[in-house]
């Protein structure tokens, strides 16, 4: 049994997208999530298949809390930085659909510079998939400071 999702990933309320992990396993995580109807993200009834990078994302930083969790480690905000190779086989999502997220990490280096490659499914149809790039630094506040510097 994994923790609830709101342990693992910084995001609250609305802004919470992802509902659960389902395994876990080295550096492979498989999530899941029911699209919601939220006039955030949908519009004309439909959810953007671009909102499925953030699936992505959350699913990727869901990882590493758990990866932070083994370590003994708190959870940390980690930063999207960019995505490589993002292709949609669908123009969007419908409230109600449940999607399985799967990501794998591809390499970490020591300065938490990380790459993860991640699709959304639905069922055993491939929706989505792409790239991501992520960095996790030690002190996010201190981060921000000096890049805002």
């Amino acid at each position: 049994m994994f923790p609830p999702i709101a342990e693992l990933i910084p995001h609250r309320e609305r802004m919470l997208l992802v509902d659960r992990v389902l395994s876990f396993e080295g550096e492979q995580v498989v999530a899941e999530l029911t699209v919601r109807d939220d006039p955030l993200f949908c519009s004309d009834g439909l959810v953007g298949s671009w909102v499925g990078l953030e699936y992505m994302a959350q699913t990727v930083g869901a990882m590493i809390g758990l990866m932070s969790r083994e370590r003994g480690e708190p959870v940390r905000i980690g930063l999207l930085l960019g995505t490589r190779r993002f292709s949609a086989q669908v123009a969007a999502f419908r409230p109600g659909q449940t999607l399985r997220v799967e990501a794998t990490q591809a390499f970490i280096a020591d300065n938490g510079l990380a790459a993860f490659d991640a699709r959304i499914l639905d069922q055993d149809r491939v929706l989505a998939e792409a790239t991501l790039s992520a960095f996790q630094p030690e002190d996010v506040q201190a981060f921000l400071r000096e890049v805002e510097a």
